[in-house]
C-alpha cells in the first residue's frame, strides 16, 4: 500500500474509509527497540575475561513513536471546527473493542517502499493531546499527539520468519503429541521437541483445533 499520507489501518477496518488518514505529515518519527543480553553471574569465568559472558535474553517489541499535527481553522462548515472530530478517532483505538474484549490492533502505513519501519503493526500504549487554539465557541481548533505504538507480533508469522523452516499443523480429534511426532518426524519420542515449542506442560491436554507449532526436527 503505497500512501503519501501518513495512514493508520484499525484491526477491523471493513473498507478504505475506514483508515484514518493524518491531516499532515509529521516532521520526523522514532523507532526503539530493545535486545536483552544478560551477562554473567560466574564470577570465576568472568575474572580471566575483559568482559563478562552474554547470554542472549530475546528481542522487546519496538516502539514508534509520533507526534501528529492537526488544524482545523480553514474549516468553513461550523459543525467540523472542532478538532477533535478527527483526534477522536485516535482516541478510540485505545478502547477496548467488544469482537475481541482488547484495543484494536492497528497496522501504520507510510510511503512507497516497505521497509523494517513501515507498514509498523502494533497497538497505541501511549496517548497524549495537546490542545492549543480555540473557537468563540470554544470547541478547539488545533491539537498535537503525542502517540507511541508497540509492536505487536503474531507468534507464528514470527517464527516463520525468523525459521522459515517451522510450519504448523492443526490439531485433529484423537492426535496426541506422540501421535504428530511420529507423522511429522517419524519418532514419537519427539513429542517433546512439539511440546517446548508450544509451552506445553501436559503432553496429554491437547485440544481438537487448537495450532501447533512445528519446529524444525
Amino acid at each position: 500500500m503505497a500512501l503519501s499520507k501518513l495512514t493508520i489501518e484499525p484491526e477491523f477496518a471493513a473498507t478504505p474509509k475506514d483508515f484514518i488518514q493524518v491531516q499532515f505529515n509529521p516532521n520526523s518519527y522514532t523507532v526503539s527497540k530493545s535486545v536483552v543480553w544478560t551477562p554473567s553471574t560466574v564470577a570465576t569465568a568472568d575474572a580471566k575475561a575483559n568482559a563478562p559472558i552474554l547470554s542472549f535474553g530475546g528481542g522487546e517489541a519496538r516502539g514508534l513513536d509520533l507526534e501528529l499535527f492537526f488544524d482545523v481553522t480553514e474549516e468553513l462548515n461550523p459543525p467540523s471546527r472542532d478538532v477533535r472530530i478527527q483526534t477522536d478517532r485516535i482516541v478510540q483505538l485505545t478502547q477496548i473493542s467488544r469482537k475481541k474484549g482488547r484495543p484494536q490492533v492497528c497496522t501504520v502505513h507510510w510511503g512507497s517502499n516497505e521497509s523494517e519501519d513501515f507498514p509498523f503493526k502494533g497497538v497505541i500504549t501511549k496517548l497524549s493531546q495537546n490542545f492549543t487554539l480555540f473557537g468563540q465557541d470554544g470547541n478547539p481548533l488545533r491539537a498535537r499527539l503525542n502517540v507511541t505504538f508497540t509492536e505487536f507480533l503474531n507468534r507464528e508469522d514470527d517464527e516463520r520468519e525468523t525459521d522459515p523452516e517451522t510450519t504448523t499443523r492443526i490439531v485433529r480429534r484423537g492426535d496426541s503429541l506422540a501421535s504428530v511426532a511420529a507423522d511429522v518426524y517419524g519418532d514419537p519420542a519427539a513429542w517433546r521437541l512439539i511440546a517446548l515449542a508450544n509451552g506445553i506442560e501436559d503432553p496429554f491436554v491437547l485440544p481438537a483445533g487448537s495450532t501447533l507449532t512445528l519446529p524444525q526436527a
